[in-house]
């Protein structure tokens, strides 16, 4: 990344920020202070930038009134010249803000007369005509389930004596009643109604205060056809939506370049007559920048400055990553980009992620759901679609589920591996079957080195197609082996975590930093040692039987953790309280182990309680077994599958990043000065 500073006249300044547009390679950084400074003699380009913004604001709420959605393609669309993008911006907003309105006047009729059709039919019969005198009040009501009938009359008859006449009856949503009294006396039944917990009821909007024959015809009529013109406004505006969504949305996009050029100018130095701004720009963009400018000549100058790591908190982070990598960064939009000239770490999420996934589910039916639900999603990107995530409401545009399928696919490749190595396929239907089987020879000439030995048990399935190479389920034996790979991750992590935090402190000239990785990195990978050298801590002696080389080791990463200690004991004093908890970061690994097994288990039950009752009762039990199998498997899917998810994603953002201090320091995103229209604006006069 270098840093930029373009200078150039004033007058030219709509142009040449054009051009910069176009290029889309400058992040611009404001220029606070300094010896240039703003004045009042730009007027003019207030009054532009408020037009453009008051044009920008009416398309927008335009696109929203007709719901329309942007095409894939916008390469094709035309666009009107600038001087027409007023006129044609109000002779499409026009219309489709009447229809907008028409269309809310209509839906609050058909919710109206969907709550209250009923009720007023039912009233306008009980009352007649009634309503309409000036000596009687009518207060019509809807009772409540609870509402105790002898209560209300005891109720009106303390407010009004004799004076009232009362009338109850059910409609299709419920009973409704009305109270007859002099108009005078009105207030008095709205208390003894509001004694019980009954209130008057009062139709909504334009039907408040019509006689109730009146409105209950009125309802009638648009419960009636009131959805077919909705649905008519509803055709007509989708109809407008296809023939002028594509041109609004290339309209806001040109007025929102304009817009653009007006920042640019807030965030740069301006003199009376000349204005510069300050970016970056990438190395590898530099020519494309100097193409830019080109045509100016002399009226535009550039400089061009090697970016200093150590002091600029400002230089933005371009994440450069190979395309099976790419992805990922959206995982790792979880938490903040690095700090621009230190370790990227989604090339370790993008290859360990899904191989993490893959070994914690490791069952080959799940992969192939997987894998069937990320083609689903691939269906919706490549036909330009986008997804909205249910119960969580968050839409998905088509390039973010190209990128989803992309993670979905490795991870649902590495489930039906690690399936095929676990012998599962929707738990142990795979050995039911006879796909999967255990071998007892190969088990013992694979797994045998580690002291683990394997013995037929009654109910395992010694035939099949495919031996089982990684018996998971086997918990008798195979369970210390799968703690010891589980752990292996951590083992391998944690101490790379701190081993990064000394190369950076390195690079950047901090000593604090280098000493405080080297403690660490020496005191986890003591700590490693020591729990191989005591045999799990059964025998602490041994930690001084110095004629094995794992002792020297494990005491010279003690060695180098105290030495590092002193080197930062002001810095950081309890150091030794994070070294535990380091030992612990290592530990947490086993959560692959615990997961993933108990996932193999809940998989395994369905599977057995399926085929014990298609032994037991025949076909019969065959497909309820079947039934029962599917509903608990949805089920089991339900409630784990996000933590199975999450699992991976915590253990290289927790236990491996916060080692290399990923989380400490941050910079802005690499974001240039971009068009985002796809025809050229004309200058601002």
């Amino acid at each position: 990344m270098q840093q930029v500073v373009i200078a150039m006249r004033r007058r030219e300044s709509e142009a040449v920020i054009t051009a910069l547009q176009h290029a889309g390679v400058v992040h611009l950084k404001p220029i606070e202070g300094g010896p240039l400074r703003s004045d009042a003699s730009h007027e003019q380009t207030s009054e532009d930038l408020k037009e453009a913004e008051r044009l920008l604001a009416r398309v927008e709420s335009t696109i929203a009134e007709l719901g329309a959605v942007r095409p894939a393609e916008m390469a094709g669309v035309t666009v009107p010249p600038r001087g027409d993008w007023a006129a044609r911006i109000e002779s499409v907003a026009g219309p489709v803000a009447e229809l907008a309105r028409e269309r809310t006047e209509v839906q609050g009729d058909v919710d109206a007369a969907a709550a209250y059709a009923e009720p007023a039919a039912t009233l306008a019969r009980m009352v007649g005509s009634l309503d309409r005198s000036r000596r009687v009040a009518v207060i019509p009501f809807l009772l409540h389930a609870e509402t105790n009938l002898g209560e209300l009359q005891a109720s009106l008859n303390e407010a009004l004596g004799d004076r009232y006449e009362l009338a109850v009856e059910s409609s299709g949503t419920g009973r409704v009643g009305a109270v007859a009294t002099l108009a005078g006396e009105r207030d008095l039944a709205r208390t003894a109604l509001g004694r019980v917990r009954l209130a008057e009821m009062r139709l909504p909007g334009r039907f408040e205060g019509m006689p109730l024959e009146q409105a209950a015809a009125e309802l009638g009529q648009i419960r009636a056809a009131g959805r077919d013109h909705l649905q008519g406004l509803n055709t007509k505006r989708s109809a407008l939506a296809e023939s002028h969504g594509p041109e609004l949305f290339a309209l806001r996009d040109g007025l929102k370049d304009l817009v653009a050029v007006h920042d640019v100018r807030t965030l740069s130095a301006r003199g009376r007559y000349s204005l510069v701004m300050q970016g970056y720009v990438p190395v590898d963009r530099v020519p494309a920048l100097q193409a830019a400018l080109q045509p100016f000549g002399d009226g535009v100058v550039h400089e061009l400055h090697n970016v200093d790591a150590h002091h600029d908190q400002a230089i933005p982070v371009e994440l450069q990553n190979s395309g099976y990598v790419r992805p990922y960064q959206m995982v790792m939009g979880l938490m903040s980009p690095p700090k621009y000239g230190t370790f990227d770490p989604t090339w370790v999420m993008a290859y360990l992620m899904p191989f993490l996934f893959g070994l914690i589910i490791g069952d080959v039916g799940y992969g192939i759901l997987f894998l069937l639900a990320g083609l689903w999603l691939k269906g919706k990107a490549d036909r330009g679609q986008s997804w909205t995530v249910p119960l969580m409401g968050t839409k998905l545009l088509p390039g973010t589920l190209k990128d989803i399928w992309h993670i979905i696919k490795w991870m649902s490749v590495w489930t039906i591996l690690w399936g095929f190595l676990t012998g599962e396929f929707f738990g142990t239907w795979g050995e039911h079957l006879g796909l999967f089987y255990l071998d007892e020879q190969r088990l013992n000439n694979l797994w045998g080195w580690t002291g683990a030995e394997y013995h037929a048990h009654e109910g395992a399935h010694h035939h099949g197609l495919i031996p089982t190479l990684f018996p998971r389920l086997e918990t008798g034996y195979f369970s210390n082996i799968m703690l010891m790979i589980a752990l292996a991750f951590g083992m391998v992590q944690v101490p790379w975590g701190w081993f990064i935090r000394i190369k950076e402190g390195l690079k950047h000239g901090d000593q604090t930093h280098v000493w405080e990785g080297a403690a660490l990195f020496g005191g986890v990978i003591g700590l490693i040692l020591m729990a191989f050298v005591t045999k799990a801590a059964s025998d602490f002696g041994l930690m001084f039987n110095f004629a094995n080389p794992l002792v020297w080791l494990m005491w010279l990463g003690f060695l180098t953790f105290v030495v590092g200690y002193l080197r930062v004991i002001k810095h950081f004093p309890m150091l030794p309280v994070e070294l535990i908890s380091q030992g612990g970061a290592v530990l947490s690994y086993a959560r692959i182990f615990a997961v993933g097994l108990v996932s193999a288990i809940m998989a395994k039950l369905v599977a057995d309680l399926g085929w014990n009752m298609y032994e037991s009762m025949g076909p019969i039990g065959a497909v309820i077994g079947l039934i029962l199998a599917v509903i608990l498997t949805v089920l089991i899917l339900a409630l784990t599958l996000i933590g199975h998810i999450l699992q991976p994603i915590r253990l290289q953002m927790v236990e491996f990043l916060n080692p290399t201090g990923y989380n400490a320091e941050t910079s802005p995103v690499y974001n240039p000065l971009r068009r985002l229209s796809s025809t050229s604006a004309e200058p601002v006069k």
